[in-house]
């Protein structure tokens, strides 16, 4: 009931002893779903005079209760659709937005491929089936349910044969009125409806959201506000401006291996440029529609961060939208993170001691440098004050040994043989005496 309603409807069937082994379920919560029983409060019912809101049981029920399980814990779909010229980023964007919230990343031709493998994996099977019978009986009566297999299978069959048809008649593109219900059918996935989606560039044109998002049941009335679909219709929608000029240069920069087997070849992209601001102007544009509904876009102008892998883009958009809408990390994802950041930490710390040491070693031979720079320009000063000396004391030493020393060493020596008691008195009064100038 749960699958069928919020999933796939598939289940797997687990063993006990699995079960009591798993970290996700308490003992208490074992205990619950181990007990076999269809409880009902008899006092309650036969004393109380209660009204029910769900009287009939969690089965009948579970629509309504799914609905408020996601409204309490906050687990509503984020649907985000991303407009722009070709070249702005649209896709790098919005991959990068359904990787941070856990959305479904939908674009015109993986949906198509998508379909188109779907309706051969049908064909496929039945044409496997058939072979396996060979060529066995039919019964009589045929049930409800292979009926209803069968005319799946014939309508498989016309589709996949009427879109290939298509595709080779209008050169590769799909026409609007088989790709629009592709399209609806995709966002009406289980996936979309309960995660959520990012809409990368589709729809194009006024005619195609109207088409896409319309109401199927009811419909539009004069002079009111147009009927939509509010199951799929985006909740923020996000236009990425640019100039052609922008444009045309970073399409022009892209490395040749990128632009290989791409739309963004020369002449492709001018081309999808030019259809692009044709269905793109003030009075004609697909934003109209959003705008009629209320749910006005907001405009970001790309060149503006001179950002080529979009994050600032990114991060802005991220800060619009808010907080993701899913219960958050598993404890696997939380722990694997751990892991991530704690090698990051550890490469980040290693990087960090190799550079202070690789700066340390640099510093130490700058100032090695200067030191011996500073040593070898002291030693250059101390020369030159030496040389200056020198070069001073000539004259001095001239004087000196014209005028004093001859005087000087005879009263040395003349001390020298007699020895006084006070030779430094007998030196005097020998210079005084001998004096030239008292001569």
């Amino acid at each position: 009931c749960i699958s069928k309603t919020i999933g796939p409807g598939k289940i797997e069937k687990v063993p006990k002893e699995d079960a009591f082994q798993s970290k996700e379920l308490t003992q208490m919560q074992l205990d619950m779903l181990f007990v076999d029983l269809r409880m009902e409060s008899i006092y309650l019912k036969e004393n109380f005079n209660i009204k029910w809101v769900a009287e009939e049981g969690l089965i009948e029920n579970i629509a309504q209760v799914v609905t408020e399980y996601k409204q309490t814990r906050g687990l509503l779909p984020l649907k985000v659709y991303i407009h722009g010229p070709p070249a702005s980023g649209k896709s790098t964007i919005a991959k990068e937005l359904c990787k941070h919230y856990k959305l479904h990343y939908v674009r015109t031709n993986d949906v198509i491929s998508e379909k188109i493998a779907y309706l051969e994996q049908i064909v496929a099977k039945e044409l496997e089936k058939v072979e396996v019978e060979g060529e066995e009986v039919e019964g009589e009566g045929e049930d409800v349910q292979e009926e209803e297999e069968g005319e799946d299978i014939e309508a498989a069959k016309e589709l996949l044969e009427a879109i290939k048809e298509n595709m080779k008649r209008n050169k590769g593109r799909l026409g609007d009125e088989y790709l629009i219900k592709i399209m609806k059918d995709k966002l009406m996935s289980k996936p979309c409806r309960n995660q959520g989606y990012v809409l990368d560039g589709f729809p194009e044109t006024y005619e195609q959201a109207t088409d896409l998002f319309k109401e199927e049941e009811e419909e539009e009335a004069k002079g009111k506000m147009p009927k939509f679909n509010e199951i799929i219709i985006p909740e923020f929608i996000f236009s990425l401006t640019a100039s052609d000029e922008f444009l045309i240069n970073r399409v022009i920069n892209l490395p040749e291996s990128e632009v290989a087997g791409t739309h963004y070849t020369e002449i492709q992209f001018l081309v999808n440029l030019k259809r692009f601001r044709k269905s793109n102007t003030d009075d004609v544009t697909v934003l109209n529609y959003f705008d009629e509904l209320e749910i006005h876009p907001q405009f970001i102008d790309i060149a503006v961060y001179e950002d080529s892998e979009n994050k600032l883009t990114v991060s802005k958009i991220i800060k619009e939208i808010g907080e993701p809408r899913n219960y958050g990390l598993t404890d696997e994802e939380k722990e694997a993170l751990e892991r991530q950041a704690a090698e990051e930490r550890i490469v980040k710390e290693a990087q960090e001691k190799a550079e202070q040491e690789h700066k340390e070693a640099k510093e130490r031979e700058e100032r090695m440098a200067r030191w011996e720079e500073w040593n070898k320009q002291q030693e250059e000063v101390k020369k030159q004050e030496q040389e200056l000396l020198e070069a001073q004391s000539v004259p001095l030493r001239n004087y000196l040994m014209k005028n004093v020393m001859p005087t000087l060493m005879q009263g040395i020596n003349e001390c020298c043989r007699i020895r006084p008691d006070d030779p430094v008195n007998f030196l005097a009064e020998y210079l005084f005496k001998n004096s030239p100038d008292i001569d």
